[in-house]
C-alpha cells in the first residue's frame, strides 16, 4: 500500500455541545418543580411524563438545526449519521436502538469528521463554505443474524460499519442542476469494502486510518470507502474481550508470553502458557458462553456478502488485506456469482488454516529473509547518511556478514541477561529478548520503521538502553496508566483471533501426546525463524483447548477455492512479507486459475505498502475498468528501497529529523495494532 494510504487521521476530539433552550427551559421547570410542587400546574410527576424522552436521552441533544438535513436519512438501511467522538452503535440490549442512535445526530458541521481539504485553489472557489468538495466520514451499524444456519434463533449481530464518502455532503439550501442533481452526497459507482486482517483488526479503524489515500490509489478518489469491525471486534456488538480490563491481560502476559530461547525449561514453560490458555478460554465460555461458535470465517463471509446486498451493489468491490484475505478467498467460493472487482493483498492460503498450527507455521517462510536481506542488507546499500547500523565502529567498513554476526550476538546477550532500562515516565524497566525479539518482528511489517529500528539497536550495542526502553514502553502494555481512566472502560477484544483462529480448524485431530507434540512444533518453528516463530506458535497454541468448551462452530468452509467467479480476482504477494509468503500466493492461484490473477511484489513489509507504480497501476485499473494482465503472473517492482523513502524528493532526512525515532516508532505500532493487535511486543 502506498505510505500516503496509511497517515493517521486522529478520532475527534470531545467537543462540549452547547444544550438546547428546549432542555435548558425543561430542566429549569423541574428545579421550579422541586420549590412549587404544590401547585398542580408545576409537579414533578407531571413534568417528568410529559418530558421523560428530553430528560432520558443519553446526550442531550445540541441547537439549531443542520445545514445538511437530519440523519439518518430515511430508508438508509446502514442508519449512517456524521461521525463524531460520540457515534458508537446501540447496545444489543437497548429496546429503542434507532431511537438512541438518532439522538447520536449532532447537527453541527464543525463537530463532523470530514476529509482532508483539497489544494487551496479549490478551497478558494467554494467561498464561505468551508466543507464543499470535501468528502465526510459517516458511521452506522447493520444488524445480521447471530447464527445463519439456525433460523430459529433469535440472537443478532449488530456490525459496526464506517464509510468515507468521497462526495461529501449536501446542503438543503443547494442549488440544484439543469436536472436537479448534485454531486454532493450521491453514492459513488462502487464502494470499495476493505478489510485489514488479524483475526482481530478492525475495519472502522481502518477506514478512519486509510480510506482517503485507499481510495485515491484504487480509483483516483472516485469511489466510496466502506470497513466494518467484523463479528467480535471492537465496536462491533457483541464483542469478545475475556479479560474485564487490560491491566489484567498485562499482568500475565508477562509471565505466559516468555520466547522458548528464555525459558529455562521449555516444557516449564509450555505447561505454564497452557494452563493460562485453559483459563483464558474458561473465561470467554463464562463470560460470553457459546459466542464463539458464531465468530468463524465463515460467518464473517456472510456477513460481508449481507454488506454487498445492503449497499445495493451486484457485485462486491474490496480490497482485503492479511487476513482479510482468508474472509475473501471463503467468501468468493461461497458466493461466486456477487465477486466484481476484489483486491486480496498480503495472500493468505486458507487451506492451511484448516490444519492443527497451519496459521502459524504457514507464515515462517520470509522473516528472517527480510531481517537479513532487507533490514541488515539495505541497510548497507543506503549508507551511515540514512542508516546507523551501517556506521563502523571501527576503521574497517561494514559488510552483511559481519553486520548478521554482531546483532546475533547482541540478541544472544540480552537472552542470557536482559538489559537495565529506565525513563523519567515510567520509571525502572529492562529489555527481554521476547519483547526485542518482538519488536523486531512487528519492524519487519513496516519497512518505514527500519530507520528508527537501527538506531535503537545501534545504541542498544553501544550500552545505551534509553532508546530501546522508549520503543518498548510504547508497546509494551495495552492499560497505560498516564492515561486517565473512561467512565466504562472497555477492554480490547484480543481474544477473538485465537477463537477465530481455533474455530477454522476446530476439526482438526488434536495431537495423542498432547503438549509434546506442541513442544516440537515450537521448536521447529523458532529453529526455522527465530525472528516470528515464537510469535507465530502462541497464535495457535490455545487450540489445544477450544474442544473444552465448545464442540465445535456453527459453520466452516471446507468447499475448493476453484468455484467460477462472476469476475477474476487480483492477487497480490510480496517477495519479503513475514506473515504472508509469496509461496501463499503462488499456491492460491495454482488453485483458482483462471478466477485469479497474480501480482509478484517485488518489495519489504506486510501488504504491497512498499510503493511500487507497476503494482498500482494494474490494481488501479482493474477497480476502475475491471481490466487485468492476459499473464497468470505479473511481475512488480517498489519504486524506492528503505532507507531511502523520499530520497530523491529531498523529504526523507528532513521528515525523519522532524519526528524522529520515537515518534516513528509510535507510529508504526499505532499501524501494527490496526493489522493485528497480537503482533505488538509484550515486556
Amino acid at each position: 500500500m502506498e505510505k500516503s494510504s496509511l497517515s493517521v487521521k486522529p478520532t475527534p476530539e470531545p467537543q462540549l455541545i452547547p444544550s438546547c433552550p428546549k432542555a435548558l427551559v425543561v430542566l429549569g421547570l423541574v428545579a421550579l418543580a422541586a420549590f412549587y410542587n404544590h401547585l398542580p400546574s408545576l409537579s414533578y410527576e407531571g413534568f417528568r411524563e410529559q418530558y421523560y424522552d428530553v430528560l432520558t436521552s443519553s446526550a442531550v441533544r445540541p441547537c439549531g438545526e443542520s445545514p445538511y438535513g437530519q440523519f439518518p436519512r430515511p430508508d438508509d438501511p446502514f442508519r449512517f449519521i456524521p461521525c463524531t467522538n460520540a457515534t458508537l452503535p446501540p447496545a444489543l440490549d437497548d429496546s429503542n436502538a434507532d431511537r438512541s442512535w438518532a439522538r447520536l445526530f449532532d447537527p453541527n458541521p464543525s463537530h463532523w469528521s470530514w476529509g482532508n481539504a483539497t489544494t487551496s485553489a479549490e478551497q478558494d472557489a467554494r467561498g464561505d463554505d468551508p466543507y464543499s468538495g470535501r468528502g465526510i466520514y459517516l458511521c452506522g451499524y447493520l444488524d445480521v443474524p447471530l447464527d445463519y444456519t439456525n433460523e430459529t434463533e433469535s440472537r443478532i449481530a449488530r456490525l459496526a460499519v464506517t464509510k468515507y464518502q468521497v462526495s461529501g455532503l449536501a446542503r438543503v439550501d443547494t442549488v440544484l442542476g439543469a436536472r436537479g442533481e448534485t454531486s454532493a452526497e450521491s453514492k459513488s459507482e462502487r464502494t470499495i469494502v476493505i478489510e485489514p486482517g488479524g483475526p482481530g483488526g478492525s475495519g472502522t479503524s481502518y477506514v478512519w486510518r486509510a480510506a482517503e489515500g485507499i481510495t485515491k490509489r484504487l480509483s483516483d478518489g472516485k469511489f466510496d470507502v466502506l470497513g466494518w469491525d467484523p463479528r467480535g471486534v471492537n465496536t462491533t456488538s457483541p464483542s469478545i474481550a475475556c479479560f474485564p480490563y487490560n491491566a489484567d491481560r498485562d499482568r500475565w502476559s508477562m509471565l505466559t508470553g516468555q520466547y522458548l530461547e528464555v525459558s529455562g525449561s521449555p516444557e516449564t514453560q509450555l505447561e505454564l502458557a497452557d494452563a493460562m490458555n485453559n483459563a483464558t478460554f474458561r473465561a470467554c465460555w463464562e463470560r460470553h458462553g457459546d459466542l464463539a461458535r458464531f465468530v468463524g470465517t465463515a460467518f464473517v463471509a456472510r456477513d460481508m456478502e449481507e454488506i454487498r446486498k445492503t449497499l445495493g451493489e451486484d457485485e462486491m468491490t474490496g480490497y482485503l488485506v492479511s487476513y482479510g484475505t482468508g474472509i475473501g478467498q471463503t467468501w468468493a467460493n461461497m458466493f461466486p456469482d456477487s465477486v466484481g472487482r476484489v483486491i486480496l493483498d498480503g495472500t493468505e492460503y486458507v487451506r492451511d488454516h484448516r490444519l492443527l498450527g497451519g496459521f502459524g507455521w504457514t507464515a515462517l517462510d520470509n522473516a528472517t529473509d527480510a531481517w537479513r536481506d532487507g533490514f541488515l542488507g539495505e541497510c548497507l546499500n543506503a549508507g551511515p547518511e540514512y542508516c546507523a547500523l551501517s556506521r563502523p565502529r571501527g576503521t574497517e567498513p561494514v559488510s552483511l556478514q559481519d553486520l548478521e554476526i554482531r546483532m546475533k550476538k547482541l540478541v544472544v546477550s540480552i537472552s542470557q541477561r536482559p538489559v537495565p532500562g529506565y525513563l523519567e515516565s515510567s520509571g525502572p524497566s529492562i529489555i527481554t529478548y521476547s519483547a526485542l525479539v518482538a519488536a523486531i518482528y512487528g519492524s519487519m511489517y513496516n519497512a518505514n520503521s527500519w530507520p528508527a529500528l537501527a538506531q535503537m539497536l545501534y545504541e542498544l550495542e553501544a550500552g545505551n538502553s534509553t532508546l530501546a526502553t522508549a520503543f518498548l514502553d510504547n508497546a509494551g502494555w495495552e492499560y497505560d496508566p498516564t492515561l486517565p481512566s473512561p467512565p466504562s472502560p472497555k477492554p480490547s477484544t484480543d481474544e477473538l483471533g485465537a477463537l477465530v483462529i481455533c474455530a477454522d480448524s476446530y476439526d482438526a485431530p488434536l495431537p495423542p501426546d498432547g503438549l509434546v507434540w506442541w513442544k516440537s512444533l515450537w521448536t521447529n518453528m523458532t529453529t526455522q525463524a527465530w525472528i516470528s516463530g515464537n510469535s507465530r506458535f502462541f497464535n495457535v497454541f490455545p487450540c489445544q483447548h477450544f474442544h473444552t468448551y465448545w464442540p465445535q462452530p456453527a459453520e466452516v468452509y471446507r468447499g475448493d477455492l476453484n468455484h467460477t467467479l462472476k469476475n477474476p480476482i487480483l492477487l497480490i504477494a510480496e517477495t519479503y512479507d513475514p506473515a504472508t509468503p509469496l509461496r501463499n500466493g503462488r499456491r492460491l492461484l495454482n488453485e483458482m486459475g483462471k478466477n485469479a490473477r497474480l501480482i509478484v511484489h517485488h518489495g519489504y513489509g506486510h501488504s504491497s505498502r512498499d510503493k511500487s507504480t507497476c503494482t498500482d497501476s494494474i490494481a488501479k485499473a482493474y477497480i476502475l475498468n475491471g481490466t487485468l494482465p492476459e499473464e497468470q503472473e505479473t511481475p512488480c517492482y517498489a519504486d524506492e528501497k528503505p532507507y531511502l523513502y523520499g530520497v530523491k524528493t529531498g523529504l526523507s532526512v528532513e521528515t525523519t529529523v522532524a519526528r524522529g525515532p520515537i515518534q516513528a516508532w509510535r507510529e508504526h505500532i499505532q499501524e501494527l495494532a490496526l493489522w493485528n493487535p497480537r503482533l505488538l511486543p509484550r515486556r
